[in-house]
């Protein structure tokens, strides 16, 4: 009795593949599925590479099906398999699927891993029960007069729908050629909606302060009234003024142009000279009001001479501004030479002279000048 009960017990444990070795996995999943039962296979590219063990409820409502790997079957499993839980009809029972990455791992799967479920097909038996749900909720009589609705309005209306049809046809197909652009524009969107994304709190407050300025329009609309009544009364004098002096104001203009247009010649000139004052504008105030003059002796030049030093407008080099608006601290900037009738270092000048004329009479007070020939009277100097 002994031998024949072992003997059964034996067999039954070969059956059951309790004398077989197997890798223990887990596979952790949103739900097993409506015919997911032990002993379910476990293929790999259309192979059997297993089976399910057993599948338990975790606390979290998650299921948690544990896998019996064939050990001969381990190497070609990556460690980082994709899991999917299919059947091969949508009657039929559940199986794991296990597919190889796009790039799989070079380890093999181990024992006691952990994989998650990608996906889980849907059973028939779902889908009814939804639909029943669906229909569950839907009055018949209301779907009857909305069906009864939608025949009327189409009833008749066949060569028009069928016209519609044909336009978004064409329509379409006009459409197709413009298709690269409208993916283009699509793609570059983003960039556009992000800048609309960042500028809408200025946006928003530009708004806000329009709705304040129209509102303070509203309020203030008796006084912009009295406004526009004394500007139309102002328009009308200036007219009338404009009118009556216009041969006078365009002669004026006339005359202006050359100023005008030697303004402009030479508003570099004018430009920088300006700007050169503006660090006089920063300077601190001077102790005392008044003038601060620095008196020093200075060598004094040749005088000028009759004719060839007379004034004259002739320079032709145009506005020159050297190192304006920012002249360096201690620098003295060069002589520029023009044909003004005046240059102090031209042929024929002394250069300077010490006993000057002018440190005399300002030391001796005023000093008479050499004598006067007949050709000299009435000459200056």
């Amino acid at each position: 009795m002994l031998a024949i009960v072992g003997i059964v017990a034996t067999a039954a444990g070969m059956f059951r593949g309790d004398f077989t070795e197997s890798v223990p996995v887990t596979v952790i999943s949103e739900r097993a599925g409506l015919v997911m039962n032990p002993e379910a296979k476990v293929k790999m590219l259309g192979v059997q590479v297993g089976k399910v063990s057993a599948i338990d409820e975790l606390p979290d409502g998650q299921a948690a099906i544990h896998l019996a790997i064939d050990p001969s079957q381990q190497h070609v499993i990556p460690s980082n398999v994709v899991v999917d839980i299919s059947s091969t009809t949508i009657f039929g029972a559940k199986s794991i699927q296990l597919v190889p990455p796009a790039d799989p791992s070079p380890e093999s799967i181990h024992s006691g891993q952990v994989l998650d479920s990608k996906k889980v097909t849907v059973e028939i038996n779902t889908v009814f029960q939804q639909l029943t749900s669906v229909l569950s909720r839907i009055q018949p009589e209301k779907l009857n007069e909305t069906l009864g609705a939608l025949a009327s309005a189409f009833n008749g209306r066949g060569e028009k729908f069928g016209q519609t049809l044909s336009d978004f046809n064409r329509f379409l197909a006009t459409l197709e050629p413009s298709m690269p652009n409208l993916s283009h524009d699509i793609a570059v969107s983003s960039t556009v909606l992000n800048a609309y994304a960042d500028a809408a709190p200025d946006l928003l407050t530009a708004a806000d302060s329009g709705t304040r300025i129209s509102q303070t329009i509203v309020d203030e609309q008796k006084n912009l009234d009295a406004f526009l009544v004394s500007t139309i009364g102002l328009a009308d004098i200036a007219n009338d003024v404009i009118g009556t002096n216009r041969q006078a104001l365009t002669d004026v203009l006339h005359l202006m142009v050359p100023t005008t247009d030697l303004s402009n010649e030479y508003n570099k000139g004018l430009t920088c000279s300006l700007q050169g004052m503006v660090p006089m504008l920063n300077q601190p105030p001077l102790p005392e009001p008044g003038v601060v003059i620095d008196v020093s002796f200075t060598l004094g030049v040749e005088r000028y001479r009759n004719p060839s030093n007379l004034p004259k407008v002739a320079a032709k080099g145009g506005p020159v501004c050297l190192d304006l608006p920012n002249v360096p601290p201690n620098k003295r900037e060069p002589f520029v030479v023009t044909d003004v009738g005046a240059n102090p270092a031209q042929y024929g000048n002394q250069g300077i002279l010490l006993n000057s004329d002018a440190l005399k009479q300002w030391l001796f007070g005023p000093v008479d000048g050499p004598p006067r020939n007949t050709a000299q009277i009435g000459q200056p100097g």
